[in-house]
């Protein structure tokens, strides 16, 4: 028998956040951009500060995939953040956290990491 200890926080309905696209969310203060890849939703929920420029705006980039990795392209120095992983492709010392998200009665948990 498993035991949850996560600490799950309601950001938003599940419909929301539209196909390839994600959104902010302020979860015990800390900024984390959750996104939605495809339309069965697969969610993904990573740090949202970008580590280079120091700005929010991870929920904003670009969703798509390098090879089997499905990533978020940076809206400000266009570095890749492996959705899974929160790794910085180009330099790993910029990586970011990724947190634990989940759906349950149409709405989206985190848990951070």
């Amino acid at each position: 028998m498993t035991t949850d200890t996560q600490t799950w926080t309601a950001v938003c309905a599940a419909g929301d956040i539209l196909p390839d696209t994600g959104v902010c969310a302020l979860v015990d203060g800390v900024h984390v951009a959750i996104f939605r890849v495809g339309q069965e939703p697969s969610l993904f929920a990573i740090d949202n500060v970008d580590p280079k420029a120091g700005a929010s705006v991870l929920s904003r980039g670009l969703v798509g995939s390098l090879g089997e990795r499905i990533v978020v392209a940076s809206p400000l120095y266009k570095n890749h953040f492996d959705l899974r992983s929160g790794e910085c492709l180009e330099a790993p010392e910029h990586s970011v956290r990724a947190h634990a998200v989940r759906v349950e009665d149409g709405r989206v948990l985190v848990a951070l990491a």
